[in-house]
């Protein structure tokens, strides 16, 4: 009989997986253990995900992100999902979360979770639509049989918006942008066409034995979140969260692991408001939170509006960021932009574990910023957090191997480097510089890995090899950047 994280946290034990954590959140396990016990954290690690490398979500651990992939009824197969997929892992993601919604579901979602070294989630109510003509046709028994399949198939973790209350809808009717979550506008459909309670909510216990016995955590969707700033926090999505508050006791009373989705568009100054009101409802349980983006004049550039509220939000306590892409609103990601979108939000988790320093967060930044000073290009390539996207636009126009020791770039040239004028200024008569300063060992830095370059640091050693239709351009490892010694389309699309 399978005990999950949870189950086994509370009964004293360090699992390997708690184990694996520690080592790389550079904590003692029994701290581990204990915030998992507490509901603090999670470690989504369904026991058929052979190729997991396991990881853990939670405010007192490093910032999480999240990067999305899937299909569309017109776009991308199996071969072009793993490409995204190996994209993501290269670039950093800490899970991925397969929101397919076109052909080959089922292939798509098993060839995820075999190449997968980090944790997969899904929304199950997407399979499920296209299993039957109209939302109105949905069933308990259809929504339970294809959880219940995604749990045997190895899945990690699950959104399921449980918390949407037919006493919610009308307190979205005067909504600028109405309900923007795909799984909370199919239920809404759902619940006024069959004027029945949703029935993620009225068989919550159903879900949470399935999810138990594959020890799949339960992310519970906002499904009411704001997409636009004239929506956030407002009735709806608190009136919401209320109901996620139960849901999380419950459900971890359960032996459920559980996280909770948050918003969304939200005005700068409502972020911490937002985390912090989410963080008493749901008693700690990680928060799991798109963005937020902070405007909404900006398609196109929306992974730098939604990246400037995302580092807000984990300033304040989110424990995972869900990233968004240049396409969002847009079109369906692809490759590049999945790069894009991650780049962003790790610069976002970043700076928010620098900010609320965290155990040698900034260790990185000083060994680059040392780097510069030394005008020692090649290390600084070697740092960077996109460390390929760097040395093309160094040599864009500078791109001889002897522009890899010169004391300038092409900003300013030899004569307007202000570092190479500093430097001079504090040379000696012999041309030696004065400044004898100690360079930072990342080696010895106490930062978890993911503050700690190269990002994509995973396990791969049990990750199959890709099928022969694979671009392998981005896959994990093209850099040897792999740790192998270790034992949307809309909106968030949810």
């Amino acid at each position: 009989m399978v005990r999950t994280q949870l189950q086994r946290a509370r009964d004293g034990e360090i699992t390997d997986a708690m184990e694996r954590v520690a080592e790389r959140e550079q904590v003692d396990p029994r701290y581990v253990r204990e915030q998992v016990a507490d509901g603090q954290a999670v470690i989504p690690a369904n026991v058929h995900h052979d190729a997991l490398d396991p990881m853990v979500i939670g405010r007192e651990f490093a910032t999480k992100v999240n990067a999305n992939i899937g299909n569309s009824e017109t776009t991308s197969d199996r071969s072009g999902e793993l490409e995204k997929l190996h994209a993501a892992v290269h670039h950093g993601a800490d899970t991925v979360m397969d929101l397919s919604t076109g052909d080959d579901l089922d292939a798509i979602r098993e060839a995820n979770v075999a190449h997968s070294p980090v944790p997969v989630g899904t929304v199950p109510i997407y399979e499920a639509l296209t299993r039957v003509d109209g939302p109105a046709d949905l069933t308990h028994e259809r929504l339970l049989s294809v959880v219940e399949k995604q749990a045997e198939q190895g899945v990690d973790y699950v959104t399921l918006h449980a918390g949407v209350r037919m006493e919610h809808l009308p307190l979205t009717d005067d909504r600028t942008t109405g309900i923007v979550s795909r799984g909370g506008s199919i239920l809404a459909q759902w619940m006024e066409e069959n004027a029945m309670e949703n029935p993620l909510y009225a068989n919550f216990d159903d879900y949470c034995d399935v999810l138990v016995e594959h020890d799949v955590t339960v992310s519970l969707g906002d499904g009411l979140r704001p997409g636009s700033l004239a929506d956030a926090s407002d009735a709806a999505q608190y009136a919401e969260l209320e109901t996620l508050g139960e849901l999380t006791a419950h459900a971890q009373d359960r032996g459920v692991q559980v996280m909770v989705e948050g918003p969304g568009h939200v005005p700068m100054d409502e972020i911490r408001e937002n985390v912090e009101r989410q963080q008493a409802v749901c008693d700690g349980a990680p928060f799991y939170v798109l963005g937020p983006l902070v405007t909404d004049v900006a398609p196109g550039y929306d992974h730098i509006t939604s990246a400037i509220g995302a580092t807000e939000a984990a300033r304040h306590g989110a424990a995972m960021l869900c990233y968004v892409t240049p396409k969002e609103h847009l079109g369906l990601p692809e490759a590049e932009d999945v790069r894009d979108g991650l780049a962003a939000y790790r610069i976002a988790a970043h700076a928010a574990d620098v900010a609320n320093d965290r155990p040698g967060a900034r260790d990185w930044d000083d060994a680059l910023s040392e780097a510069r000073y030394d005008f020692d290009w090649r290390r600084q390539f070697d740092l960077a957090l996109d460390g390929d996207r760097a040395r093309d636009y160094h040599d864009q126009t500078l791109p001889g191997d002897n522009y890899k020791d010169a004391r300038f770039c092409s900003m300013c040239g030899v004569e307007f480097c202000s570092m190479r004028i500093d430097q001079d200024a504090r040379a000696v008569a012999d041309g030696e510089m004065t400044d004898e300063r100690e360079h930072t060992d990342l080696a010895a830095s106490d930062a978890a890995v993911v503050n700690r370059p190269p990002v994509g640091q995973h396990d791969t050693s049990r990750v199959p090899d890709l099928p022969a239709d694979v671009d392998e351009r981005t896959t994990v490892g093209d850099d040897a950047d792999v740790d192998t010694d270790a034992d949307a389309e809309v909106e968030r699309g949810d």
